[in-house]
Order: C-alpha cells, then sequence, then structure tokens
C-alpha cells in the first residue's frame, strides 16, 4: 500500500472516531441532566437553610426515631394505668376474702362454743350435786368427760394415748420409760393427745414400758 493510500484510510475512520467521541459526550450530558432533574425534584423545606438532601434525610431519620420514643412511653402509660387497676382490683379482692375468712372462723367458733354449752351446764350440775356429797362429784366429772370426748369427735378430734395402746412417736410424747413386760406400751397417761386425721393436734405425754 502507498502512502496515498494509507493517509485515504485514516481519513475514511477519523470521522467514526468523531461520531463515537459525540456520542459519549451526549449520553453524558443524559446523565448530568438526569440527576439535575432529580436535584430539582428534591424541594429543601422551610426553616433549614444551608441543608443539603443528606443532612435532611438524617434529620427525618431523628424525627421518625423521637415519634416512635413517644409511642413508647405512650405504650409504657398504658401499661401502668392497667398495672394500677389490677393492684387496685387484687387489694379489693383480699380485703374482701380476709372479710370472708373472718366471717368463717366467727361462724366456726360459735358453733365450736355451742358444742361445749352442755359441757358446762354438766359441770355446774355436778358442782350442785356435789356441793353436800363431795363424792357425788366424781360420777358428774366422768360424765362431763364423756361429753367433751363426744363433742371433740363432732369436731373430727380423735382421742390418742390411752393405757395399753403401742407408742408412736408421731403421736406420743414419752415423758418416762419404766421397766415392763413388752416393749413400747403405754402404761400409764399424763394427758392425753388428740390428732385429726394424719395431723397431730396435740401430743399424748406418756410413761412407756421397755422389757429388761
Amino acid at each position: 500500500m502507498t502512502q496515498d493510500d494509507r493517509n485515504k484510510t485514516q481519513n475514511e475512520q477519523a470521522p467514526q472516531d468523531t461520531h463515537s467521541e459525540k456520542k459519549t459526550i451526549d449520553a453524558d450530558s443524559a446523565d448530568l441532566d438526569i440527576h439535575a432533574e432529580d436535584d430539582a425534584d428534591f424541594q429543601m423545606p422551610e426553616g433549614f437553610p444551608g441543608m443539603d438532601e443528606n443532612m435532611f434525610g438524617q434529620v427525618q431519620e431523628m424525627m421518625a426515631r423521637l415519634e416512635r420514643v413517644g409511642e413508647l412511653e405512650q405504650e409504657n402509660a398504658d401499661l401502668k394505668g392497667k398495672l394500677g387497676r389490677l393492684a387496685s382490683d387484687f387489694e379489693s379482692y383480699r380485703r374482701r376474702t380476709q372479710g370472708e375468712v373472718g366471717d368463717a372462723e366467727s361462724v366456726g367458733v360459735a358453733k365450736a362454743a355451742e358444742q361445749l354449752m352442755p359441757v358446762y351446764d354438766d359441770l355446774e350440775r355436778a358442782v350442785t350435786m356435789g356441793s353436800g356429797a363431795p363424792a357425788s362429784l366424781i360420777p358428774g366429772v366422768q360424765a362431763v368427760q364423756a361429753t367433751v370426748l363426744r363433742v371433740f369427735g363432732g369436731l373430727g378430734l380423735e382421742a390418742t394415748g390411752r393405757e395399753g395402746e403401742h407408742f408412736d412417736p408421731r403421736w406420743h410424747e414419752a415423758i418416762q420409760v419404766v421397766p415392763g413386760d413388752q416393749d413400747d406400751v403405754i402404761v400409764q397417761v399424763y394427758q392425753l393427745g388428740f390428732r385429726m386425721g394424719d395431723r397431730l393436734v396435740r401430743p399424748a405425754r406418756v410413761v412407756v414400758s421397755r422389757k429388761g
């Protein structure tokens, strides 16, 4: 290829490169126009001079958080109100329950006293009859004892710790041990015991035998 041919070829390619550069410049200009349009769409609120879009976004985020704090404070206030009402209701329930328990105890005491009134009547008769003859007091006192045991039985109490019973530490308290024919047998009663089912009300105080 001659020098003239090479020059001709370069001249033919030159307009194409110029056209490509023009396209690139046009694309850059379009991007600038798009960003310019975006910037034009963003309107800075009044009262915020000199604040750019990034700073305004941070302010909006902070305001959203403050709004959330306000919501949480309101929820906390609502919960405190509910807790206060619950505490008030519980206090009312406690007072009402205490009143009911007190009424039940009063009724129980009245019923127990009613059951014991015949015992008082028997004692009064025994004292009246025995004032002239002291020996006659013994049958009267024994009758009173029987009446008391009947009253206790009606209340659910069971006597324990009589002579001849096997010693049981759950219900009996041995205050003395004496020689005897058998082990752990009650041979003397100082104080009768009482139980209510499986619950000990008062232990019997007894003397227990022991072989050898």
